[in-house]
């Protein structure tokens, strides 16, 4: 069996909990014979934010201590995560020095920013990448400590390549045999683990697929090496019928079908990322969202067909911080022509629309969007 495991960040919010990830993957490794499996990891929980937060901030401020002291921070916290999850002396000294040569890199990218007090979208996706890529050597060296050989990569190391739309970028065809040539000769000897979220241009810029890109990157490889499976693990039973936070008899939905998976993400269910079911529809590869706490639990499976149900609906999902923008005037004759002109302007400066409605007389439309866009 072949499959792909993702680990967000709340599976590898903490040492403990990558440790629980790493015996996760040996369990399963042993409990089938010939068991081939890739690892994807997200970065450890909060710290992609935290990362945006202060370099927006030192960009800002231009205090080259401040830059200093935010990555001394993060050098400590990985360090203390490293030393509760590796147990294997040797393997978590180069862990740890791996860690201290990324920080540094990222320490010289935020004196640049810091000094020219700019922060422009590539620098973003360059230090946004450090989450994932300070968060794989970690998890590849728990999965050595606990007996298996496994070795990390970037995104653009294993050939996912991209387009220059930094911030959500979008691939480049034909990078599935490269990612498949990459990969298959890893299998069965060594468990590849690669940092989610990112990929490179063909120059070799670091690029990000947008928030929740590590479920992408997952499908991206599931698709590329004919996965059976896709495994995401998440602290959920599953995908619920609503957000559980907020609904408390919210309940787990044993069987999805691909498209309502879509439906559901891009209306703001925070279970995948919008784009991570779109590489294994063609080859039907299921993907199954797993509960690391329960990890015997089926969760829930997404797969080609859909199932009818006698609920007045399957689920209910939420997009917080939208804004309604109405176009109205009796200058308006065909809707269709002022239409097309509206979206034309929309796509050049990349606002996407969630919702599009008109009023029956045809003198107003009115588009949903999401409000930072306004």
């Amino acid at each position: 069996m072949r499959v792909v495991m993702k680990f967000g960040g709340t599976a590898v919010a903490n040492g403990e909990k990558i440790k629980t990830a790493a015996n996760l993957v040996m369990r399963s490794k042993e409990a089938a014979e010939n068991m081939e499996i890739v690892v994807v990891t997200s970065a450890i929980y909060a710290v992609t934010d935290t990362i945006y937060e202060h370099a927006n901030r030192i960009a800002e401020e231009g205090k080259v201590e401040k830059v200093k002291e935010f990555v001394g921070e993060l050098r400590n916290k990985h360090n203390m995560v490293a030393s509760v999850a590796i147990d294997d002396t040797p393997v978590l000294k180069k862990v740890k020095d791996e860690i201290k040569e990324r920080t540094a890199e990222m320490e010289k990218a935020l004196t640049g920013i810091c000094l020219l007090g700019e922060l422009t979208l590539r620098s973003l996706d360059y230090i946004g990448s450090f989450g994932e890529r300070l968060a794989a050597p970690i998890l590849a060296g728990a999965i050595q400590s606990a007996g298996i050989d496994a070795v990390h990569f970037t995104g653009g190391d294993i050939g996912i390549i991209t387009n220059a739309e930094y911030g959500s970028a979008q691939l480049m065809g034909g990078i599935e045999q490269e990612v498949r040539a990459r990969i298959m000769p890893l299998l069965g000897d060594k468990i590849p683990v690669v940092c989610g979220f990112t990929g490179e241009t063909k120059e070799g810029k670091i690029t990000t697929l947008g928030r929740g890109g590590s479920d992408y990157t997952a499908t991206i490889i599931g698709a590329a090496i004919d996965a059976d499976e896709i495994w995401l693990w998440k602290d959920t039973e599953g995908i619920m019928s609503a957000d559980p936070k907020r609904i408390k008899n919210a309940r787990k939905i044993p069987y999805i079908s691909y498209i309502e998976a879509m439906e559901l993400s891009y209306f703001g269910a925070a279970v995948l990322h919008p784009r991570a079911i779109e590489p294994i529809m063609k080859k039907k590869i299921p993907i199954r969202v797993k509960n690391l706490l329960n990890p015997d639990d089926e969760g829930t499976l997404i797969g080609e067909e859909q199932e009818t149900t006698k609920k007045a609906a399957k689920a209910i999902t939420l997009i917080e911080n939208t804004s309604i923008v109405n176009i109205a005037g009796t200058g308006i004759g065909s809707i269709s022509d002022i239409a097309s002109r509206i979206f034309s302007v929309l796509a050049a400066k990349n606002v996407d629309i969630i919702m599009i409605s008109h009023g029956s007389s045809e003198r107003t439309l009115s588009l949903v969007i999401d409000s930072a866009q306004v």
